[in-house]
């Protein structure tokens, strides 16, 4: 390969040059060379073949001037000197060249086209429990029931014993409740909201009872901290049949209007009778599915008449008042509501769910 054929500009080795070539002539081909550089690759091998401390063109001739006589020593010194010169300030200005290229390159890769419609700011949204929880509370609100709030951190009287729960009761183990110092605990249920409304308030009472509440279980389907709604009515005259018009008002409302209502006989400590309450399942529509097993209704709460001795401990006579409770898991009607296979998905965090949920 001779060295108009290399694109470096340089000779085949770095012997050669020197007895084929002055630096006059090696400084043309520089230049040649030198022109043909478009890009940081070419310019980097360009500056190696040149100016390399090991096999560069200039080195190879700065060794060469102990072999040149003594009489032309002085000026082939000072063309080796010229062309190292003409060498360095060419490779200087090529590359300030490449770094003005690469500088408007980059320049136009981030430009912004100011014609283009502006983008719209993201807009927060409401959390799927936050949604139905709210649309629970409107839907009693128009029944006429009011909310009622109370402590997360509850004692035994109100969270098991007014509620009729016996001392052997497994829910006052600790694998099922969270006990704390000073013989607290953090409540299972929001029915010690219940109590002390019944409490402090005389007949008629109509409240809703909505909060956090906390029992050790977690899993796909339960997690440690879960949101409950529960419904309270004690006035003259309730009935069983009062509740289940109530709860399917409810229901329909909730979910659709053809949504049938299924109630089992059931055990509350603190109902009496008691009932598990099931709705047309919402995916299958009452045909039958893999969600609920093949049956065509699922399990959405438990509800009942209060117990008499309920009411006799809150100081409500039971021979002359009845009621009714019924309570569900807030985030089980979200999962149903929106499809979400796995509870812990409520609680990750993960903005791809509130932005799914918005539309």
């Amino acid at each position: 390969m001779s060295a108009a054929d290399d694109p470096t500009g340089a000779p085949e080795s770095s012997g050669a040059p020197l007895a084929a070539a002055t630096p006059e002539s090696l400084a043309s081909e520089f230049l040649s060379a030198l022109a043909a550089v478009v890009d940081r690759p070419s310019w980097e091998a360009l500056r190696l073949r040149w100016t390399g401390k090991k096999q560069g063109v200039l080195r190879s001739l700065l060794e060469a001037i102990g072999k040149i006589a003594p009489t032309e020593r002085k000026a082939y010194g000072e063309q080796v000197n010229r062309l190292k010169v003409q060498v360095e300030e060419g490779l200087a200005a090529k590359e300030s060249e490449l770094l003005e290229r690469e500088r408007e390159a980059a320049l136009r890769s981030a430009a912004v086209d100011v014609t283009l419609p502006g983008r719209r700011p993201m807009l927060g949204s409401l959390h799927p429990v936050t949604r139905v929880m709210r649309e629970m509370e409107l839907i009693f609100a128009e029944l006429g029931y009011s909310v009622a709030e109370g402590p997360e951190i509850e004692d035994d009287f109100h969270n098991f014993e007014a509620l009729n729960f016996p001392a052997d009761h497994p829910a006052r183990d600790t694998q099922d409740t969270f006990f704390v110092d000073g013989g607290l605990l953090l409540r299972t249920h929001t029915s010690p909201v219940q109590i002390r409304t019944m409490l402090s308030r005389k007949p008629p009472i109509r409240v809703i009872c909505p909060g956090r509440v906390y029992r050790c279980d977690n899993d796909l389907r339960h997690s440690p901290m879960f949101h409950q709604i529960e419904c309270l009515a004690v006035a003259e005259g309730i009935t069983f049949a009062d509740l289940k018009g109530t709860l399917l008002a409810f229901v329909r409302r909730l979910f659709s209007a053809d949504t049938g209502v299924r109630l089992r006989p059931s055990h509350f400590p603190f109902t009496e009778p008691s009932a598990e309450v099931d709705i047309t399942c919402v995916f299958c529509r009452g045909k039958g599915c893999e969600t609920c097993s093949g049956s065509g209704w699922m399990e959405i709460l438990g509800s009942g008449m209060v117990d008499p001795r309920v009411l006799e401990g809150c100081g409500i006579d039971p021979e002359i008042y009845t009621g009714f409770a019924f309570g569900m898991g807030v985030d089980r009607v979200a999962m149903l509501r929106y499809g979400i296979p796995n509870i812990r998905v409520l609680f990750d965090n993960d903005e791809r769910l509130l932005r799914q949920v918005s539309r």
